[in-house]
């Protein structure tokens, strides 16, 4: 069951590489061509733009990148955390670090998982499928 006052078919993702974004995309649309990602690839815009959108348009999930110009996945997930309009939309951090301290830091602070970023195709498939675990419907 989708959780009222989320965009059913949304994916909002916070990031700066274009290629990212789009192999994230194509693996999205292979997987189930309904899902809508829509990139923002700066903090502060990602910020901006979600205090300015409705609760009904709210998306079903948010994928960071770690570090985003201007605020980074982290700091974005640390402001999220303090309104509670945002509490049931799962958040996942993705980035190109395989750092242990990264990772612990982000699930420290109630992300859905830290993923890292994959370097083939069929790994984005792979990644796509896992983050689309998260979303209730």
């Amino acid at each position: 069951m989708q959780l009222s006052g989320h965009s059913k078919k949304l994916i909002l993702l916070a990031e700066d590489d274009a290629d990212d974004q789009e192999l994230l995309e194509n693996a999205l649309g292979e997987i189930d061509p309904s899902w809508q990602l829509m990139c923002i690839p700066n903090g502060k815009k990602f910020l901006r733009y979600l205090e300015t959108i409705s609760d009904a348009e709210l998306p079903a999930l948010l994928v960071l990148d770690y570090n985003i110009p201007e605020l980074t996945g982290m700091e974005i997930i640390e402001q999220l955390n303090d309104q509670v309009r945002y509490t049931n939309i799962p958040k996942i951090i993705w980035s190109t670090s395989n750092s242990p301290a990264y990772k612990a830091k982000s699930m420290a602070l109630g992300v859905a998982d830290y993923i890292i970023k994959p370097s083939d195709l069929a790994s984005f498939l792979s990644i796509a499928k896992h983050m689309l675990s998260f979303v209730k419907e």
